[in-house]
């Protein structure tokens, strides 16, 4: 399990599972199957502590009793599976965000791909809060930890839209990871502080956060209901209709 980011590791698992999804069952199974893939192998390499029985779940990678998630989405689809793990064992989620993303779009009907083109949106850690909050009944647990992995990729999308130029509304197919940027590691409950900027005054509003976060208002709302699960921050007060928080 790689501490600090190995790119040559992790340029070795892109080739390698990209080469054999390829030759399974070709790019664009729609479940995001390349980039899950990739993790795995990066994180654990030896294919041996891939999909290990636990009870009557299936982790994805378990190394010496502790299991490793890879999590694209959904996370309030793994309560049942975490509530089982939790009890006995120590349980991280890795969750990846694509950092950099280049986009490639498919003509269905002539089968012709356009050059790719580097998007204009550049993916960032908070993107893993709503995640947090469907599954916020387990955050206070210390023996749950997360990895949000931020990942290059290359991405394919069908011109299957309902805009005119057939792309508002499209399919996105399978996205292909390319290099690993960084990562971010929540492994204890003061970890979770790492999601508030540090330009925040002492005493501050989801308004500030938001601001300070370059986050929507109701993500900022979000992650400070999270964070209030973790005992890391506290109400200390109010104005208005906004409550004030502070850092415990």
């Amino acid at each position: 399990m790689p501490e600090t980011i190995d790119r040559q590791l992790f340029s070795e698992a892109c080739c390698k599972m990209t080469g054999e999804l390829k030759g399974q069952n070709g790019i664009g199974t729609l479940q995001e199957k390349t980039i899950h893939s990739v993790l795995k192998y990066y994180y654990a390499p030896d294919p041996a502590y891939h999909e290990i029985k636990i009870g009557s779940y299936v982790a994805d990678i378990c190394v010496d009793g502790e299991i490793f998630e890879v999590q694209t989405r959904n996370f309030n689809a793994m309560r049942e599976k975490l509530s089982f793990f939790l009890q006995e064992h120590e349980v991280t989620i890795i969750y990846p965000v694509a950092h950099t993303k280049w986009i490639s779009w498919l003509d269905m009907e002539t089968g012709e791909l356009s050059p790719k083109r580097k998007s204009p949106k550049t993916g960032t850690p908070y993107q893993i809060i709503p995640e947090l909050y469907k599954i916020k009944m387990f955050i206070s647990n210390p023996r749950l930890h997360f990895i949000i992995s931020l990942i290059d990729v290359e991405e394919t999308r069908c011109l299957n839209g309902w805009s005119r130029d057939r792309k508002k509304g499209s399919s996105r197919m399978d996205g292909i990871p390319v290099d690993i940027y960084n990562e971010l590691r929540i492994d204890t409950m003061s970890d979770y502080l790492k999601l508030l900027p540090d330009t925040l005054p002492e005493k501050f509003t989801s308004s500030d956060l938001s601001r300070a976060a370059k986050i929507p208002q109701k993500r900022a709302c979000t992650l400070l209901n999270v964070l209030l699960e973790t005992g890391t921050i506290k109400r200390i007060g109010k104005t208005g209709r906004s409550y004030f928080y502070t850092i415990i």
